[in-house]
């Protein structure tokens, strides 16, 4: 099961308002529990199934940012567009910490920018916007834990 895959089945939980969906596959375990809070937690247990033959093993890869147009900045206004981010993880602004950071408020990016990276279980992954703008407000602070589709940054398109 792929990684949007996971991602949209929890949308769909959390939208259905069911507390608690298990989901077993060949090689895959999915357990979904949402709480009052709306908070979502997965446990992701992997099925041991004997193989004979060795086989390569999976590549991760990351889904783009998820962009919210309906987002609105504290003061209300929403012509900004909000970038989410797309996977559970420690939020970093720098490569390393003895790099500059990617992006400040007020620096122009483009589509393919990276953004920030999110380390998730070891693995660094670098976060791209999908729009062309200013960046208007960073939401995270450096080094702390993001959920999935949490607000990132505040983009102005124009």
């Amino acid at each position: 099961m792929k990684l949007k895959e996971i991602q949209n089945l929890i949308k769909f939980v959390a939208k259905s308002g069911a507390s608690e969906v298990k989901l077993e596959m060949e090689d895959v375990k999915i357990t979904i529990k949402t709480s009052d809070g709306n908070q979502q937690v997965i446990m992701h247990e992997p099925v041991v199934v004997p193989q004979q033959v060795p086989t390569a093993p999976p590549i991760v890869s990351t889904p783009p940012p998820v962009v919210s147009q309906e987002a609105e900045d504290a003061t209300g206004d929403s012509k900004y567009i909000t970038v989410n981010s797309p996977i559970i993880g420690t939020f970093y602004r720098k490569p390393s910490p003895d790099k500059p950071v990617f992006v400040e408020v007020g620096d122009s990016i483009s589509e393919g920018s990276v953004l920030c990276v999110i380390e998730a279980m070891k693995l660094f992954n670098d976060i791209e916007s999908e729009v062309s703008g200013k960046i208007v407000k960073i939401l995270v602070e450096d080094s702390s834990p993001v959920e999935f589709d949490q607000p990132l940054f505040l983009v102005d398109p124009s």
